[in-house]
């Protein structure tokens, strides 16, 4: 017996499906799709002291999953991630950064430049 791994949650199903047909044409979309398909309990879990690390001034991330607030921020970056803790929201826009959705910056930026994943 085959076990079907569809989210019963209806905003999923729709970024699944966005994220599937803008996939057929940018990696970088077919990539974060592979990712938030995953179980919950197996997506990714990002810290603010990991996104520090890896990103610079003014770029863009996307975290196929939920960022959390450990760590600092101390520079100015577009965040877009499936979900936000409200600490991780207030410490990323006291640094001048910027949070959405992923939603937001797939309609935003379709063909998905510069812009990088951390998971």
């Amino acid at each position: 017996m085959v076990r079907k791994l569809n989210s019963p949650n209806p905003g999923m199903q729709t970024l699944l499906k966005d994220l599937q047909e803008a996939g057929r044409s940018v990696a970088l979309w077919k990539k974060v799709h592979k990712d938030l398909s995953r179980p919950s309990r197996k997506r990714s879990n990002v810290n603010l002291y990991k996104i520090a690390r890896y990103a610079r001034e003014g770029e863009t991330v996307v975290v196929p999953g939920k960022i959390l607030s450990i760590g600092e921020l101390d520079r100015g970056v577009t965040v877009a991630a499936y979900q936000c803790s409200d600490a991780a929201r207030q410490k990323i826009t006291k640094a001048n950064g910027q949070v959405m959705t992923i939603t937001e910056l797939l309609a935003k930026n379709p063909k998905g430049q510069k812009v990088r994943v951390l998971a």
